[in-house]
């Protein structure tokens, strides 16, 4: 129990007001003041559920399964290990197998599941750190497009690593306000993700001070700010398309408040899609509109609050724009693409690639086939993933090739040990029991995952991981 905890009594004065009237506020104040259970969530573009069980059971770490998302655990680990190895130093983490991510923000992305196919062009309109970017991601297999959208522009950086790491391939990153999406990228969207900012009052249990600067004018100002960023979700969505609007904080203010302006003024173009059967057990949390409020006593989780919509019909919208200035990429020359797909099938047995090849100065990159329907809506941060850059003698292939498509090599991979693995994410070669014949790029893998290049030398495989990646912690083991 943490009574250090800061719940002022006007926040609890406010909560007494429209708490259900089947949950107790004692039990509520009891709920925040206990620790959150940490929960992860496998990441199904490089490692299988089964795989996961298998790793927990030989290195006794505890899991329970969520109920509401097929490849989230709730992970409990010794606490020697826990002292000795932050869960962010491990294997499993390093290698992009798992991310860690409070169970209940995992609902979202999951009330899209149904709606989600190869082919989409989905939105993730407040994207960063990228938990939900990326399992989207997984969700739609890397296939169709996700544009993951963030303001802050540090943020972005943190998003695009996490694409990295997680080897997301079908992803495109913007940095923007949320609202000009319904003016330049009018009902372009299969689906979209609105997980918006917000007060935080549901992330007490995670942060003890989340409601130390709480009051209703805050509140009442980031619902307009919300209001505003929903309606721009809904432009930007196609007829027929879902829209998921998710925050972390319980008042109705900035919740239930803001769908009912979005269906106020759309009132013949939506219909709430209700969430009670979304998971067994769901209708302990669904409103009588369909919604999930999930209180924190709940399900032993951070509150949370998610809206699902279907648009029925197009909106009248007189005020589009349209985009400066011309795309900065062009196709790559057939000559390029020739050699490039020669290199790679003849050094990784890769026979091709799904998604277009794209030129900018001597960048190659690997753009999602999507891509061509809305690459002149907006200016985008960054684009698909980086496949190399061309120099005389051919194409360097960059690390990104390995962490996202190192998965489709039958050869010139490397499967590290744990020592291995240290030394690499050290920034030191890895030093081979034998020396090989092998020559050019490896691929280097960690708990069956890619995690990114190496080569092949004669006694050793040189370390190609960028400087920024390197880390100087205790990594992989800690006895």
């Amino acid at each position: 129990m943490n009574t250090a905890t800061y719940i002022p009594e006007s926040f609890l004065d406010d909560v007494k007001s429209y708490i259900p009237s089947h949950l107790s506020i004692n039990d509520f104040v009891d709920a925040c003041q206990r620790p959150l259970r940490r929960s992860i969530r496998v990441n199904t573009l490089k490692m299988s559920v089964d795989d996961f069980i298998q790793y927990c059971s030989k290195n006794n770490w505890h899991i329970e399964p969520i109920p509401w998302c097929s490849n989230g655990f709730w992970l409990t680990r010794s606490q020697d290990e826990e002292q000795n190895l932050p869960i962010g130093n491990t294997d499993l983490h390093l290698s992009g197998c798992i991310y860690v991510q409070e169970a209940s923000s995992m609902l979202p992305p999951q009330a899209l599941i149904n709606a989600l196919t190869t082919s989409d062009c989905v939105l993730d309109m407040a994207a960063a750190p990228g938990s939900k970017t990326s399992q989207l991601a997984a969700l739609m297999n890397n296939q169709g497009l996700l544009i993951a959208n963030e303001l802050s522009s540090s943020r972005v950086k943190i998003l695009a690593a996490n694409m990295k790491r997680m080897g997301v391939a079908n992803c495109a990153l913007s940095h923007f306000n949320g609202t000009i999406f319904g003016d330049y990228m009018f009902e372009c969207f299969d689906s979209i993700l609105l997980d918006a900012p917000c007060s935080g009052e549901g992330t007490v249990r995670k942060d003890e001070n989340a409601l130390k600067n709480w009051s209703i004018e805050s509140n009442i100002e980031i619902a307009q700010v919300q209001k505003n960023l929903i309606r721009s979700a809904f432009l930007a969505l196609k007829p027929g398309g879902t829209l998921v609007y998710s925050t972390c904080t319980l008042t109705p203010l900035e919740n239930q408040e803001v769908c009912y302006a979005l269906l106020e003024e759309f009132v013949n173009n939506i219909e709430i899609e209700p969430l009670d059967r979304l998971f067994p057990g769901a209708e302990k949390a669904t409103t009588e509109q369909g919604f999930l409020h999930v209180w924190p006593q709940i399900y032993d989780s951070e509150g949370f609050f998610i809206a699902r919509f279907k648009k029925l019909s197009s909106v009248e919208h007189s005020a589009q724009k349209v985009k400066k200035g011309e795309f900065p990429f062009s196709p790559t020359p057939s000559k390029l693409q020739d050699n490039f797909n020669a290199h790679i099938k003849k050094q990784f047995g890769i026979q091709a690639l799904q998604g277009k090849l794209m030129s900018r100065d001597k960048e190659l990159w690997l753009f999602p086939d999507a891509i061509e329907k809305v690459q002149n809506k907006i200016k985008y941060s960054r684009l698909g993933i980086q496949l190399g850059t061309t120099h005389k003698n051919g194409v360097r292939i960059e690390h990104e090739f390995a962490t996202a498509l190192g998965k489709l090599a039958t050869k010139n991979t490397f499967s590290m040990n744990q020592q291995q693995a240290q030394d690499y994410f050290h920034g030191k070669d890895i030093r081979l029991a034998q020396p090989t014949t092998n020559t050019h790029e490896v691929i280097l893998t960690l708990c069956g995952a890619p995690v990114g290049l190496g080569k092949w030398q004669k006694n050793k495989i040189k370390n190609n991981l960028s400087r920024d990646l390197v880390s100087n912690a205790q990594l992989i083991t800690w006895v």
